[in-house]
């Protein structure tokens, strides 16, 4: 079966974190169209776990207009290309000050498929050491707490835990278990 075909791309918009580019495209019926695409670096999603208790970060989320709590997850465009566990264990520290001795890879995520072409790891983070947060300037605002298992699956149930990436992840440590 014939894909999608880009023909011409062009790029709109460019700033340190991605690039927003808009593509000519011909479909496989031979019709011309247009996609805009987010290009976005990997990223990692860090699932802090001490085997009853997860680490999460809770931020302003500027898009959004409010504070939200996810799981400890970020890219590092200046690091584009290095290899998944070290940014994981980079964000891990960088936003919660925590280390661990073991980092699982519990799947891959696509963000939003339909417009955007970021990906990221889900890492299940054990053997966990308390330190302190090396947090970038954007994430001033940051705090972290504990959260026992229980709660963050009824923080998820109730919406007060609506970050898709993060519940995604919850899903794959799910189907860890089995």
């Amino acid at each position: 079966m014939p894909f999608i075909e880009c023909v011409a791309s062009r790029e709109v918009y460019r700033n340190r974190w991605l690039v927003v580019r808009e593509d000519d495209i011909r479909r496989p019926d031979g019709s011309p169209g247009v996609y805009a695409v987010v290009d976005k670096p990997t990223y990692a999603l860090v699932m802090p776990y001490d085997g009853h208790r997860f680490r999460l970060v809770e931020q302003y989320r500027y898009p959004l207009g409010a504070r939200r709590w996810e799981f400890p997850q970020g890219s590092a465009p200046d690091l584009a290309e290095v290899e998944p566990q070290q940014l994981a264990e980079r964000e891990l520290r960088e936003e919660t000050g925590l280390r661990a001795t073991t980092f699982e890879a519990l799947g891959l995520v696509d963000v939003a498929a339909g417009m955007s072409s970021q990906r990221g790891w889900v890492f299940l983070a054990t053997g966990i050491v308390e330190g302190e947060a090396d947090r970038e300037h954007e994430e001033q605002d940051m705090r972290s707490a504990w959260f026992p298992r229980e709660e963050v699956e009824e923080m998820m149930r109730t919406g007060v835990l609506v970050d898709a990436q993060s519940i995604a992840a919850y899903g794959l440590f799910l189907l860890r278990e089995r």
